[in-house]
């Protein structure tokens, strides 16, 4: 672990602490010598972080203090962009264009020096089929908790008129599915979304009770139709 890492995980540590930290616990926690944590300690003080206490009794940092925006590990920040780029398997137009925003953003806050990632290199490769649906509409409805009324094909190629109320959306390879609460149903199905020809909102919601039915769906964990 580098020198300034391992400042970083200490004022984290000391961020997250609701009491004095000793020197030990924080050794103990970056498996480093107590001496070298002292040494990090003063060296922050002299940085004008506002760190208060002392040897033997432990250190706290004052409240209110923040620090500066996404100073990432290098493993941390490799996993950034590994994760960013994958996005490009989704199909999903609008998660492609805030992953690259987000590079973006984080390539310009980064502070001076930070080592580039590695060569890091994710396939784009994705069967994924065309929808007539956005996901980023279908993600919309889901934050808004908006109910929806959709025309629904399945793989016997039956047509059904269905109410919902979308829960999650789930990226396969080869498809993202959309679970939601079937009101034909009265019970949880998935759906293709490419298999979803008309979608639009009832201008009903069920603001307030997604958090229930989506815990409700996690713990049945049903397998798409």
């Amino acid at each position: 672990m580098s020198r300034s890492t391992r400042l970083f995980e200490i004022i984290q540590v000391l961020r997250q602490s609701t009491g004095p930290v000793t020197a030990r616990q924080i050794a103990e926690g970056l498996e480093v010598t107590v001496r070298t944590v002292y040494r990090d300690i003063a060296a922050l003080q002299a940085m004008r972080l506002p760190i208060h206490g002392e040897a033997g009794v432990g250190y706290v940092l004052r409240s209110g203090f923040d620090l500066p925006p996404l100073m990432f590990s290098q493993d941390e920040l490799e996993a950034i962009v590994v994760g960013l780029a994958m996005l490009g398997r989704t199909g999903d137009p609008g998660l492609e264009r805030a992953a690259r925003n987000a590079s973006a953003k984080i390539s310009e806050v980064l502070p001076e020096g930070t080592r580039p990632p590695a060569a890091l290199h994710v396939s784009r490769w994705n069967r994924m089929p065309k929808a007539k649906v956005e996901a980023g509409a279908l993600r919309r409805y889901i934050r808004d908790e908006a109910e929806l009324r959709i025309t629904y094909v399945d793989l016997q190629d039956q047509r059904t008129e269905r109410r919902i109320r979308p829960l999650a959306l789930i990226y396969y390879i080869d498809a993202v599915v959309l679970a939601a609460w079937c009101g034909l149903r009265q019970d949880f199905r998935h759906f293709r979304i490419d298999r979803i020809p008309d979608c639009g909102p009832t201008g009903e919601t069920f603001v307030g009770q997604s958090a229930a039915l989506l815990a409700r769906w996690e713990r049945e964990n049903r397998p798409p139709e």
